[in-house]
């Protein structure tokens, strides 16, 4: 959809799509307030059963009032498009963040206590639907999965907020995982697998991981609250293993002998096949499984069964020693050689006594291979010289880690006049021999990158030779800079380049830049040099990829730095490393000279990559 208003709102950005619609970030143009768009797809708005449907349940969804989920402040239609008004739940950089966006910041630093906190909330939202219902029947989120689960910074910890509450119900239980099966095979059906094909495939597979099996035969059925308690014990074993339930599942009283609750007896009850034997509310269920000794597990094997083995195992012990004994006796009844009167017999040796002890080698001696050691060229990139002298860093109008607006004295330096490609990292990669540094740091995510291993060797995907890499992390654009004989820009160099010495530059471009100036608010990066070049001689330097610097970020750093104005190299250290410049899909504000991202060093994205820079004599 390319719209910029839709009805009385003004469309900001996208924040992600997905089988149910488009959801923007905008902002009411008179209250000026921002909300969530959820923009339902237009064959969805043309379909006169969804229609009647949706007048006929969305005014009890629209009801629902409860801390986790998603309060629904109005529901309309608008030249011709049935979207919904929601909150806006997005972090500091207005991005959605999610659970499974969530999960994967965090990694294992949540302990048991906060899935019991997270999964508490959960059940209670999906308690409360369940109970108030609409027309006689029980309201049923029937497509819970990480995706939908949104998070929100609450005091010191966070509040779970479930979306697109009943949205099957109004699309049609049958037609749900049709329409995800639709929206795959559409991704794929162009000549080559892209990025958004993948991010598809992704989703497809996890929405299919949590549905119930009875959702899974394309059949209509009645919406029962069931489904929501097999998604719900999926989501107990995602939380604790990071992985779907699948086959004959490992329990977490094996994957986590160490957990202080009995986890086993949660999901066992929550996945049974038959909806009936599932708990019909998931609070008590949760709490009861919670104070339940681990012994009492329905995984486990009863006394009975216990008793039978051990039985079992005696009989087997009890056939051995008889069988022993046989042997003994039949052994003493052989008869003994009889000796002559005044023979002597003589002594009997085994020829070889340590025989008894030697074992035929059954495996091949190892003999390591010799691996042939081959030099990789790097490609290099040409180099633009920064003069050396004062350069003015931050921004008065700007947000507040841009401020105060201050002098700094830099040294000359040189900077690459366009980001490492596809076709650069690649060399460095087949150099190292894998996507690992020596402090085994992650180099590189492929499957967020343009480079693909197939066979064991890697390839760019076609047409992107010339792109910007993406998905790189800190540590690898390190490794690379390295590798090639430089180092990463500091961010003071970073923004002396790009406002090119003016000092009323707002954007490397002067005041103003237009999309035929940089690449942003796009759908995919473009090849390098593909846009005119600043002052300095720099290509893309604003928008196609974010760009790593060598800094630490700390949010109040310029306090610091205007009393430390010579070669300033950011805090000793942080949590955070700083990435400048806007991406292919920021908004136009994200490509200011002074406007300042960051992020965990070992975080890989769509829209990070870098440049690099070397010290001048």
């Amino acid at each position: 959809m390319h719209l910029d208003t839709l009805g009385d709102y003004s469309l900001q950005r996208l924040l992600g799509s997905g089988a149910f619609g488009d959801v923007y970030l905008a902002e009411h143009r008179f209250i000026k307030k921002p909300y969530a768009l959820k923009v339902l797809p237009e064959a969805l708005s043309r379909d006169a059963a969804f229609l009647r449907r949706f007048e006929e349940d969305v005014h009890s969804i629209a009801q629902l009032d409860h801390p986790s989920i998603v309060k629904i402040h109005n529901i309309t239609c608008a030249e011709g498009r049935v979207f919904i008004v929601t909150d806006p739940i997005v972090d500091s950089f207005g991005e959605t963040m999610h659970l499974e966006r969530y999960l994967s910041l965090k990694g294992r630093s949540l302990g048991e206590e906060d899935y019991v906190s997270l999964l508490r909330q959960v059940a209670s939202a999906l308690d409360y639907a369940h109970e108030k219902g609409f027309a006689g029947r029980p309201l049923v989120h029937g497509a819970l999965k990480l995706t939908n689960i949104l998070v929100k910074a609450e005091g010191d910890g966070v509040r779970l907020l479930l979306s697109d509450f009943a949205m099957t119900r109004l699309i049609g239980e049958g037609h749900s995982l049709a329409r995800l099966s639709w929206q795959i095979s559409e991704s794929l059906a162009g000549a080559e697998i892209t990025e958004s094909a993948q991010r598809a495939c992704r989703q497809f597979v996890q929405a299919f991981g949590f549905l119930a099996p009875e959702q899974k035969n394309l059949e209509k059925i009645n919406a029962d609250p069931k489904i929501d308690t097999y998604a719900f014990g999926v989501l107990a074993y995602y939380l604790l293993s990071r992985k779907m339930p699948e086959g004959c599942l490992e329990l977490p009283s094996k994957s986590l002998p160490e957990a202080a609750h009995n986890w086993d007896c949660l999901i066992l009850q929550c996945l049974r096949s038959h909806p009936a034997e599932r708990p019909a509310r998931l609070s008590p269920a949760l709490e009861e499984c919670l104070k339940a000794p681990k012994t009492e597990c329905a995984g486990a094997f009863s006394l009975s069964e216990i008793e039978e083995k051990l039985e079992n195992s005696m009989q087997m012990s009890f056939e051995f020693q008889e069988a022993a004994v046989q042997m003994a006796k039949e052994a003493e009844a052989q008869p003994k050689p009889i000796l002559k009167p005044g023979e002597i017999a003589r002594p009997e040796y085994e020829p070889d006594p340590g025989a008894h002890f030697q074992r035929e080698l059954l495996v091949s001696h190892y003999v390591p291979k010799k691996a042939e050691i081959k030099e990789v060229e790097p490609i290099l990139t040409e180099m633009a010289i920064i003069p050396e002298g004062v350069y003015l860093r931050g921004s008065n109008a700007g947000a507040r880690d841009e401020m105060p607006r201050h002098p700094v004295t830099l040294a000359s330096f040189a900077l690459d006049v366009h980001p490492v490609t596809n076709e650069q990292f690649v060399r460095f990669l087949e150099a190292m021999g894998g996507e690992k540094d020596s402090n085994n740091n992650d180099i590189i995510r492929l499957r967020d990158a343009r480079i693909k291993r197939s066979g064991g060797k890697l390839i760019i995907e076609s047409g992107y030779a010339r792109h910007p890499v993406v998905g790189v992390t800190w540590y690898g654009a390190t490794a690379y800079a390295k590798w090639i004989g430089k180092r990463l820009p500091t961010e003071a160099e970073w923004e002396a380049a790009a406002a090119s010495g003016r000092e009323n530059a707002i954007y490397t471009t002067g005041q103003d830049i237009e999309r035929s100036q940089a690449n942003f608010f796009s759908s995919d990066t473009t090849p390098v040099m593909s846009y005119p070049p600043n002052n300095f001689g720099l290509y893309d330097i604003a928008g196609n990829v974010y760009e790593w610097c060598q800094d630490w970020y700390a949010y109040n750093y310029y306090d610091s730095s205007v009393v430390e104005p010579e070669n300033p190299k950011g805090p000793q250290q942080g949590v955070y490393r700083v990435l400048r410049g806007g991406c292919w899909k920021s908004l136009k504000e994200d490509l200011r000279c002074s406007h300042r991202h960051r992020n965990n060093p070992g975080a890989v994205n769509g829209t990070y990559g870098f440049r690099c820079a070397a010290d001048t004599q």
